[in-house]
């Protein structure tokens, strides 16, 4: 059943997700007010936005569990209002734990999983083992869950939902309360199941990890998308990269200062000491501004680059931070 729906998808265009004016009442409350969503297939899409913003609610609508109340939202071109079973069979939703048994060990409760998805005893053994070698596991693969750390369950739990890797994956907030360490073998076997052929739409609370991930971010903020592009894109919005220049001799500072905004035209700072800083507009000034620094006999410690950050853009686009009012648990 997998590779015909598998066939059905490579017909459908270029879009895994095809939502518009996608509309989620509660009472009173717009939890999601009109959001149009266009994620292109094989790509890892990121939801942010601060707790209410009606990320989770978008999740459950294109996961068929609510049922949106204006707007349409397409899988694979699937309607998931009137083709619930075939959307169901697209997707894989991985949550904030899965429903694991405690007293069982890693090898059999994958087993079960795989099973459960049709899977012959042998082969939901076989992918069991897979999953475990891919997921760093196997020299745990008989220990019961009751003796796993925090980020061994983590892995664990994506494991589970890729017994059979569907085409779109939903990942809500995957490496939450991970070691850094976990966090970045998370993020590889994230990109190798986008190399593999799924598209990931994922949501989470560590701007750095959209940053590293994403090909694509919309921003939300009280049920709506309020930003939508790359990451760099996103960032270009808050402001220019800064020049950092941190200088041997503190003396050379005022100096320094002087000449970065007769060269670069730009008002320069001294946040502290040693150091310079300076909007970079025109970052083929730069290589005028290090000759003139050299020719007025002026030594640097080291010249830096930085970026806007999603967090800059994170603050300014999501308002005062109050969460949606009735917004619930929705993240």
């Amino acid at each position: 059943m997998q590779q015909s729906v598998q066939g059905q998808r490579s017909q459908q265009g270029d879009l895994a997700v095809e939502a518009r004016g996608l509309v989620k009442l509660f009472g009173d409350n717009r939890a999601v007010d009109g959001v149009d969503l266009l994620i292109p297939i094989g790509c890892i899409y990121a939801l942010l936005g601060p707790n209410g913003a009606g990320k989770t609610t978008i999740i459950n609508m294109l996961t068929t569990l609510l049922k949106p109340d204006g707007g349409s939202a397409k899988i694979f071109g699937h309607d998931v209002a009137s083709e619930t079973q075939v959307v169901r069979q697209l997707i894989s939703v991985t949550g904030q734990s899965a429903a694991v048994d405690e007293r069982l060990s890693a090898t059999e409760n994958l087993t079960i999983f795989g099973m459960l998805l049709g899977l012959s005893r042998s082969q939901a053994n076989k992918r069991a083992a897979e999953l475990l070698t891919e997921f760093g596991l196997e020299d745990a693969a008989n220990r019961t869950l009751d003796k796993f750390s925090g980020g061994m369950r983590r892995r664990l739990d994506l494991a589970s939902s890729l017994i059979i890797q569907a085409p779109l994956i939903f990942l809500d907030e995957p490496t939450t309360g991970l070691d850094p360490r976990t966090r970045v073998q998370m993020w590889e076997s994230i990109r190798r199941m986008v190399a593999t052929g799924s598209t990931i739409l994922l949501t989470t609370q560590y701007l750095d990890e959209a940053d590293q991930l994403a090909d694509r971010i919309a921003v939300m903020d009280h049920g709506r998308v309020v930003a939508e592009g790359t990451p760099r894109e996103l960032k270009s919005t808050v402001g220019r990269a800064t020049l950092n220049l941190r200088l041997a001799n503190e003396k050379d500072a005022p100096e320094a200062a002087r000449i970065a905004e007769e060269v670069l035209h730009v008002k320069a700072s001294q946040p502290e000491g040693q150091l310079v800083t300076a909007p970079m507009s025109d970052p083929d000034k730069v290589t005028d501004l290090l000759v003139a620094l050299r020719n007025a006999k002026i030594h640097l410690a080291t010249v830096s680059v930085q970026d806007p950050t999603l967090d800059e853009v994170f603050l300014a686009l999501t308002g005062d931070g109050k969460e949606h009012p009735d917004g619930g648990n929705d993240a």
